[in-house]
């Protein structure tokens, strides 16, 4: 389907299919604020199958983007494992890594860090300075103070 003849309910509906609610669609279109009209233009059959095309085109968008980008990389993988060079070899590993990570099967490492930027110490913590800090971190009290070292 093409755009809409009507200029100002294409971009209602463009606006629909951005999330916006119907009021603020339709004043942003160039019309007067009204909800009865914004609900009625909502429900005209014409920006109804505008916007489900529109959201339809997005979804496919996403959906190609990291299955292409995924198939994309894997015939550049086996198009290097194909040859002995090494540096192919390494190429077709890092490129298989990468699709492990677009597709969410490797996680790199991060470090975690306590208040000030140190590192985290629990290997000291009470088990009433454990349940304090976890207490904390779900936000029901504020974390006490650190025990003093002995």
């Amino acid at each position: 389907m093409p755009a809409l003849e009507n200029a100002r309910h294409e971009r209602f509906a463009q606006e629909l299919a951005k999330g916006e609610p119907a009021s603020t669609a339709y004043v942003t279109a160039g019309y007067e604020a009204n909800d009865g009209n914004a609900i009625r233009l909502k429900g005209n059959e014409k920006v109804e199958a505008r916007v489900a095309e529109i959201l339809s085109r997005a979804a496919t968008r996403a959906e190609i983007t990291v299955a292409d980008i995924s198939e994309r990389l894997l015939k550049i993988a086996e198009k290097c494992e194909r040859t002995s060079e090494a540096n192919k070899l390494g190429v077709a590993r890092q490129t298989l890594m990468d699709v492990a990570k677009l597709n969410g099967l490797v996680v790199d490492k991060r470090e975690m860090f306590g208040k000030g930027g140190g590192p985290i110490e629990y290997a000291n913590l009470t088990e009433a300075e454990i349940d304090a800090r976890l207490a904390a971190l779900s936000g029901e009290v504020e974390e006490p103070p650190p025990s003093p070292e002995a």
